[in-house]
């Protein structure tokens, strides 16, 4: 009866911020996805997608991409395409970084964020990072291919004090008690 699970297909990550203070340096928040072969589901990703990139099959692209938080509504919107993605990928970790191009920035300075992940209209997990504000980055999604080959979703906010060239490396790791 495996054929009749559906599991999740297509995703829709998406992040929102306020503008800054006139006068501060604007805060800019990357949505990273990082995907994992089944041979290696947490220690080295395959291959990244962030802003100016795309996964090399064209299923995990960056629809949105906001330097600032101006945008109106989403303003970085990323799209997985799930049920594309070759069958040698089992994993596939989502997370939001901060640029820390003016200083270390963490989410306690971002002015009223959001956070939605939907397949559809149907939506998996909204939130607002407040359990991760001393953080300067967080996986937000862990997507597992499971044994009948169909995808599942479980909400992973957990934060991590990295820069985001570090964070893409490490986000996949084992959570650490």
């Amino acid at each position: 009866m495996n054929g009749l699970n559906k599991g999740i297909n297509k995703v829709e990550i998406s992040v929102k911020w306020d503008p800054g203070p006139v006068g501060e340096p604007a805060t800019d928040l990357d949505i990273v996805a990082a995907t994992y072969l089944a041979t290696d589901t947490h220690k080295n990703p395959d291959y990244v997608v962030h802003f100016d990139s795309r996964s090399p099959d064209g299923t995990i692209y960056l629809n949105r991409d906001s330097k600032d938080g101006k945008g109106f509504g989403w303003d970085e919107v990323m799209t997985l395409e799930l049920s594309r993605l070759d069958k040698r990928y089992a994993r596939v970790v989502v997370g939001v970084a901060i640029q820390q191009r003016s200083g270390r920035a963490t989410f306690v300075s971002v002015h009223n964020p959001g956070l939605r992940i939907r397949e559809g209209y149907n939506v998996l997990a909204e939130g607002d990072f407040g359990s991760v504000l001393g953080s300067t980055a967080t996986t937000v999604a862990d997507f597992v291919r499971d044994d009948s080959g169909e995808w599942t979703f479980q909400s992973d906010i957990r934060g991590f004090d990295a820069d985001p060239a570090t964070f893409a490396r490490i986000m996949g790791s084992p959570q650490e008690s």
